[in-house]
C-alpha cells in the first residue's frame, strides 16, 4: 500500500527554472483530487507578471522573504514577509518584485491547474512561445486571461 500523504522538504517537489522565477510544486493537483495546488515561488530580481485574472481559479499569495509589488482590482500593495493577498475569481491582478531584490512566496491556485499550465509550457519550443494562436488556447484551457502589462506604479513618476 502506498503513502496516503507526501512530504517534501527545501528544494524538492517538481521545479520550473524560468529567466525571472524558480517555482517548486509542493502540493500537485493530483495529490488534491483538483482541490488546488501550492507552490513555492522563488522570484528572481526581475520578475514581473503582467496584468490578468482568472473566471474561475481563486489564488492566495502568504510572502516569505523580500517585498513584492503587488496590484490588485486597481490598487497597488508593497507585500512582505507575514502578508497574505488573496485573489478571487474574475480580480484583475499583476506583481512585481520590489527594489530590483528577489522575493519568495508560497502560492495556493484553487482549484489545481498551475502546476500542469507549468508542465505544459517547460515542454515548450521558442517558436511555441511565439505563436500567439498557441499561447491564446493554452492561456484558455488553464483560465489565464490576459490584460496587458504590469500598470504603472506610483514610484515610477518621475
Amino acid at each position: 500500500m502506498g503513502k496516503r500523504y507526501s512530504a517534501l522538504g527545501p528544494g524538492e517537489g517538481p521545479n520550473y527554472d524560468w529567466e525571472n522565477d524558480h517555482t517548486f510544486v509542493k502540493v500537485a493537483g493530483r495529490d488534491t483530487n483538483g482541490a488546488y495546488t501550492l507552490m513555492e515561488d522563488n522570484l528572481k530580481a526581475s520578475f514581473a507578471l503582467g496584468l490578468h485574472r482568472h473566471e474561475t481559479h481563486a489564488e492566495t499569495f502568504y510572502f516569505l522573504a523580500g517585498e513584492v509589488d503587488f496590484y490588485i482590482d486597481g490598487d497597488w500593495h508593497r507585500c512582505g514577509a507575514g502578508t497574505t493577498m488573496h485573489v478571487p475569481p474574475g480580480v484583475p491582478h499583476a506583481c512585481r518584485t520590489a527594489g530590483n531584490a528577489p522575493a519568495r512566496m508560497l502560492m495556493i491556485y484553487q482549484p489545481s491547474g498551475f502546476d500542469d499550465f507549468l508542465a505544459e509550457m517547460a515542454n515548450m519550443s521558442e517558436a511555441d512561445f511565439a505563436d500567439e494562436a498557441k499561447m491564446a488556447a493554452l492561456n484558455a484551457r488553464y483560465d489565464i486571461v490576459p490584460m496587458g502589462p504590469v500598470p504603472p506604479h506610483p514610484d515610477d513618476a518621475d
